[in-house]
């Protein structure tokens, strides 16, 4: 007996896209790896695994920078809009949708039959609307809302990939960010810095500038080892027929009994804008972490760092967006005392997206990790502090 595409998607093991923004690749391949995920090939914006359908509910569980998670529902071939419309209709949408459910249309398009994108996402859910209605008698309803059925299309000369986006709205949306103040970095971009920085619970975590909080909240979920999906309570694939319930339920029970309740090290995040660490205590509530963070109002020459060593990482604005670059240039500078005063036997990083202004740092940074932060290309730059007599070799210092 031949088994329906239903019956057989749970157990089949297709290709598995999983995207995020420009720079992350190399550490969504790790996570990737560690969650015992193949790693099949990569782009600069995207890592390809493979695994069932109910694989996926792992990654969107689990992965913190990843931004989407795409199941593979088939490659067909389409030259134009009406051939797109034929192939998209041979699928077999009513054992995916349901009758009265709602489904979304993304899509990514090159092909030189269409000029507008939204063109080919009307084709798409026609395609899927009229062949359900023509299965069951009943039209589903279509829109822009990713909250429930997200269907993606790739489309480029005349290849086509169809995706269910397994995550719906992305994953950078964990759910705690209740308020994000002015240019907040994103949750999946902090993830990727705490890993770059090679943070995961030994030592301190020192977070001046703290902003929103972001930083200080990721390094929180990271040491309790707290599934970042545990705080999100819908997500595509919940919308997908056939969507195994008990098996959610199972995954979600067992990280929240993973999760670690206390940490080994103390989390300080402070902010000279009282306005700023209020928005910072209620997205680390909301989190569940603000009793694990220690909340400061002041410079970020006055955070308290404490003996035993550890991570502290600034990122200060970077006068593309805010800010004027005069001003900040004595901001940079004075990050570079900070980190020589009051930092030896830290490792300290700095992100930004003005390399001009990291000059005045003063130091010589012994990496230079490249990030993209809302289209700005930017840098992760890392400095030893060194302890005692190691600073006199000029290891970590310049003249």
């Amino acid at each position: 007996m031949h088994r329906t595409e239903k019956e057989s998607r749970g157990a089949t093991k297709n290709r598995i896209l999983v995207t995020c923004a420009k720079g992350i690749t190399p550490f969504l391949k790790e996570e990737l790896l560690h969650l015992g995920f193949p790693v099949l090939d990569e782009t600069v914006a995207g890592v390809a695994t493979e695994g069932t359908i109910d694989d996926t509910m792992r990654l969107n569980l689990w992965l913190r920078t990843g931004h989407r998670v795409l199941f593979l529902i088939r490659d067909i071939t389409a030259g134009d809009a009406g051939d797109l419309y034929r192939a998209m209709s041979e699928i077999a949408w009513e054992e995916y949708i349901c009758d009265d459910g709602y489904v979304c249309v993304t899509s990514s398009v090159d092909n030189p039959s269409i000029r507008d994108s939204r063109y080919a996402n009307v084709r798409c859910k026609d395609a899927i609307a009229d062949r359900i209605r023509n299965k069951r008698g009943r039209r589903p309803d279509s829109g822009p809302n990713k909250d429930r059925a997200v269907v993606n299309l790739y489309w480029k000369d005349n290849r086509c990939s169809v995706y269910f986006d397994t995550s719906g709205e992305p994953l950078s949306r964990r759910g705690y960010r209740k308020i994000p103040m002015t240019a907040p970095m994103q949750e999946t971009l902090a993830a990727a810095v705490i890993a770059a920085a090679g943070w995961s619970g030994s030592g301190h975590f020192i977070n001046p500038m703290c902003g929103s909080g972001t930083l200080a909240i990721e390094t929180a979920l990271i040491a309790l080892n707290m599934a970042p999906g545990l705080l999100r309570s819908n997500f595509g694939l919940m919308h997908i027929k056939g969507f195994n319930k008990s098996l959610w339920s199972d995954l979600r029970t067992r990280a929240a009994r993973e999760a670690k309740k206390t940490l080994n090290c103390r989390i300080i995040a402070t902010d000279i804008r009282s306005e700023a660490v209020k928005a910072a205590k209620m997205n680390a509530a909301a989190a569940g972490v603000e009793h694990l963070i220690e909340f400061d109002v002041c410079d970020y020459s006055g955070t308290e760092v404490p003996d035993g060593g550890g991570v502290i990482i600034i990122n200060p604005e970077y006068g593309e967006r805010m800010g004027k670059l005069r001003e900040l240039e004595s901001v940079y500078m004075g990050i570079g005392d900070f980190f020589k005063q009051k930092c030896r036997g830290y490792t300290g990083y700095v992100f930004t997206g003005n390399l001009d202004l990291a000059k005045k740092v003063g130091l010589r940074a012994k990496r230079r990790t490249p990030f993209f932060n809302s289209g700005i290309e930017c840098r992760l730059l890392e400095y030893e502090l060194y302890e005692g007599s190691r600073k006199s070799k000029n290891r970590g210092y310049l003249n």
